[in-house]
Parts: C-alpha cells; structure tokens; sequence
C-alpha cells in the first residue's frame, strides 16, 4: 500500500514539473512572438522617419535600401539590424508554436534565413556614387536571400499549418502571402530597379506593397501566436 502511494506521489511530482515547464515553455513563446508584431512596426516608422528627415528621398520611385546612401544612412543599418534579428526570433517563436511535422522545420528555416539576409543587408549598404544612390554587388545578394528565403518561408511553413488545428485556418493565407511576396520581388527586381526598366519610376512604391504584403503577415501569425 505504502508503495502504491509512493509511485502515485512521484507521477504526480512528475506531472507537476512537466506542466511547469510546459508553461514556461509557453510564455516564452509568446514573448517571442511579439517580435512579429516589433518588428515590422520598428521597421516601418524608421523608413518612415528618415524620408521626413530626407527631401530628395522619394517613397514613391527608391527602395528602402536606398535610405542607406545618405548622411543618415546608419539609421536604416540599424534598422536592417533590428530587424533582422527580429525576425529571426519570430521564426524560432513560431517553430515551437505550431505543432512539429516530419520535415517541418524546413520552412522556419527559411524564414530564419530571411531574417540573416536583412542583417546582411545592413553590412553591406548601397552606397553614394557621384550624387546617386547606388546598390552594391554584396546588397543584392542579402535582397534575394531576403526576399526569396521569407517568400519560399511562408510557402513550406503553411504546409506544416495544415498539420495543426489551431493554425489550419491561416494556411492557405501564409501560402498565398509567401507566393505573393515571390511574384512581387520578380517585378520590383526585374521590372524595376533598374535605370530604364518599364516600372522604374514606381519601384519605391511596388517594394512598399511587398513589404505591406510581409509584415501584414507576420503581424497576423504573431497575434495568433499569443491567443494559442
């Protein structure tokens, strides 16, 4: 009897501790997840702050990196910086938020990687060439790591969301929003960043609907991830 009772006490200890760790687990989840929410709000008000700060920068016909080739340009570093790192804490908030699937890291993965190419893309900045902001060979290569690892991210991870009934409703928007993000950075890359291309006139504006397209997304996954 007295052993019976013994056995009983220990899986209950056992049950106590698992739970409270469980918990913990938890609450740093949703601590982690605000970085969805920090990061694209931090991100968008200095890009925002630094065109006031900037007359001849137009939001409408330069990219964001663009904001780099200025006196100021160290604000936007940091703000690649910031973001990055981010971006990187929300992608490893939502791996231990949704439920594990075989090979379901891979899309975390990606999105991790997207969040290095924004730290890379503050090291190596566009830079000011005779009176022009200009994009450096190194920036370019952290632009496509940006914007392909996040759109291929919410492609991969949205097949993982399927797996669990608490995000099954938002997986189709993640695979929309990732495929969105790809189709988009085909146009502003292609159609136009470049001297001449067709759309150059309103580059600015196409990589602001992409990023709107991106952060709207991670804004949504972050406060689903508190609620769950």
């Amino acid at each position: 009897m007295e052993s019976t009772v013994t056995i009983a006490r220990s899986v209950e200890e056992e049950g106590d501790i698992e739970s409270g760790t469980e918990v913990r687990r938890r609450r740093r989840t949703r601590t982690l997840a605000l970085a969805g929410i920090i990061g694209p709000l931090w991100f968008t008000t200095l890009v925002v702050l630094q065109g006031l700060l900037l007359p001849d920068y137009s939001h409408v016909k330069q990219p964001i990196s663009a904001l780099a080739a200025w006196p100021t340009g160290w604000i936007q570093n940091v703000n690649f910086y910031v973001a990055g790192v981010l971006t990187m804490a929300f992608g490893v908030a939502l791996h231990h938020g949704v439920q594990p699937t075989r090979r379901g890291s891979a899309g975390v993965a990606f999105l991790v990687l997207g969040g290095l190419g924004l730290v890379w893309a503050g090291i190596f900045p566009w830079k000011m060439v005779d009176g022009v902001p200009t994009e450096t060979a190194p920036h370019v290569i952290g632009a496509v790591t940006v914007f392909t690892a996040t759109g291929l991210g919410f492609v991969v991870f949205s097949r993982r969301m399927m797996g669990d009934p608490r995000w099954r409703d938002l997986a189709t928007y993640t695979m929309l929003t990732g495929i969105a993000i790809l189709v988009l950075f085909v146009a502003v890359g292609f159609f136009a960043i470049d001297d001449g291309a067709p759309l150059h006139a309103w580059a600015g504006l196409l990589q602001r609907v992409l990023c709107a397209v991106w952060f709207t997304c991670l804004i949504v996954l972050a406060l689903r991830l508190r609620a769950v």
